[in-house]
C-alpha cells in the first residue's frame, strides 16, 4: 500500500467558551459532546490505482481525505505513506501527497498569478530552480489543456472548470505519489465534469497515477474507478473492486445509493418501486447504537439496533459490514 490508514479516528470536541468554563467549575452541567467524525476507519491505496470513496454529504469522506493527505491529524490511529507515518512539523514529508480541492477558487490565491501559483511550491522545495519555473510551468498548463500564455492571467479571469485545471497542474507539478481528489467536479457544470473526468483519466494513464476520489455522485465514481469504499457516518460498510460493488451491491446502504442514480430510460416498473432511502443521515453528535444505519434500514433487526457488524470478508472478494449481507 502507498497510502493507508490504519484504525483511524477523528473527533471534534466543541472549544468551551468562558462563561462555560465558569459554569463548569461551578458544578454547572457543560455540553461536551464531540463530533464523530470518522471512527476507526482502515484502508489503503495501491501503487497505480484509484480508489473511490462515495457517501452522502457529512458521512466524514472529506475528512478521512484531509488526513490522508496531512492537512489534518487523526485523533487516533495512524496514517502510512508507503508504510511510513509521515513527519510533522518543519521537516514534513506530507508533500508526497497532494489535493485536488472542490471550489477551485477557494484554492487559489486571488493576488497571485496562475504561473506562480503553480511554480510557488516546486521552488520552495527544490523540485526546480525559479529560472526554469516558467518552462515548467507552461508544460504542465499544456498538459491540462490550456494555453502556456495563461500563466500570467489571475483566478478570476478563468471559468469554473479551467480554474480546476489550473488546480490540478499545481498538485501534480508538485511530483505527488498519491493525488487525493476531493469532489473535483462537483461545482462544475455537467459538460465540463465530463471534460475533467476526462482529463484525470489522460493523466493516470501517462503519469501512473494513484488517487484517491472522493464523491457523493456514483456514477462519476464508477467512471474512474478500480476500488470503491463506500462510507456511512464516519465509518466503511462496504469495499471492493468498482465492477463487483456496483454489479452487486451488498450492503442496503449501498443497494439504496444505486437505485437512487439518475437513469436515462426507466420501465413503469422501475418508477413504481422505487424506494429512495427514509430518514437522513443521524447526528454524529450521537450516533445510534449498533449498526448506525439502522434507523433507516429496511432489512434492520433487534441485532442490528444492539450490535454494530464488523467489516466482513466475503467470496467475491468485497468486505461488507451488514448483519444481513
Amino acid at each position: 500500500m502507498i497510502l493507508q490508514a490504519e484504525g483511524v479516528t477523528k473527533r471534534f470536541s466543541p472549544r468551551l467558551s468562558i462563561g462555560d468554563r465558569i459554569a463548569g467549575a461551578l458544578g454547572a452541567k457543560v455540553d461536551r459532546r464531540a463530533v464523530h467524525a470518522v471512527t476507526d476507519v482502515s484502508i489503503g491505496v495501491t501503487a497505480g490505482e484509484t480508489l473511490g470513496l462515495v457517501g452522502e454529504s457529512g458521512c466524514g469522506k472529506s475528512t478521512l481525505g484531509r488526513m490522508l493527505a496531512g492537512i489534518m491529524p487523526p485523533t487516533e490511529g495512524r496514517v502510512l505513506v508507503s508504510g511510513v507515518a509521515p513527519m510533522r512539523g518543519r521537516h514534513k514529508s506530507t508533500t508526497r501527497i497532494q489535493t485536488v480541492f472542490q471550489d477551485p477558487f477557494a484554492s487559489l490565491n486571488p493576488r497571485m498569478r496562475i504561473g506562480d501559483t503553480i511554480a510557488e511550491g516546486p521552488v520552495n522545495h527544490g523540485l526546480t530552480t525559479r529560472a526554469d519555473a516558467p518552462r515548467m510551468v507552461a508544460d504542465w498548463l499544456a498538459r491540462v489543456g490550456l494555453d502556456p500564455a495563461f500563466a500570467a492571467r489571475f483566478p478570476h479571469q478563468f471559468s469554473g472548470g479551467q480554474r480546476q485545471r489550473v488546480a490540478i497542474a499545481r498538485a501534480l507539478a508538485m511530483q505527488p505519489e498519491v493525488l487525493v481528489c476531493d469532489e473535483p467536479v462537483a461545482s462544475l457544470d455537467v459538460s465540463i465534469q465530463a471534460q475533467i473526468l476526462n482529463l484525470f483519466l489522460d493523466l493516470r494513464r501517462d503519469l501512473g497515477l494513484t488517487c484517491l476520489f472522493i464523491s457523493h455522485d456514483l456514477s462519476v465514481v464508477r467512471h474512474v474507478s478500480d476500488r470503491v469504499a463506500i462510507m456511512y457516518l464516519g465509518r466503511i460498510v462496504e469495499a471492493g473492486s468498482a465492477a463487483t460493488v456496483y454489479a452487486s451491491p451488498r450492503h442496503p446502504y449501498t443497494q439504496g445509493l444505486l437505485d437512487s442514480v439518475p437513469k436515462l430510460r426507466l420501465s413503469v416498473e422501475d418508477v413504481a418501486s422505487f424506494k429512495p432511502i427514509a430518514g437522513e443521515l443521524p447526528s454524529p453528535l450521537s450516533p445510534p447504537s449498533g449498526c448506525a444505519f439502522h434507523p433507516r434500514c429496511p432489512k434492520a433487526t433487534a441485532l442490528c439496533r444492539a450490535e454494530r457488524p464488523a467489516l466482513t470478508p466475503r467470496e467475491d472478494g468485497t468486505v461488507v459490514a451488514c448483519h444481513h449481507a
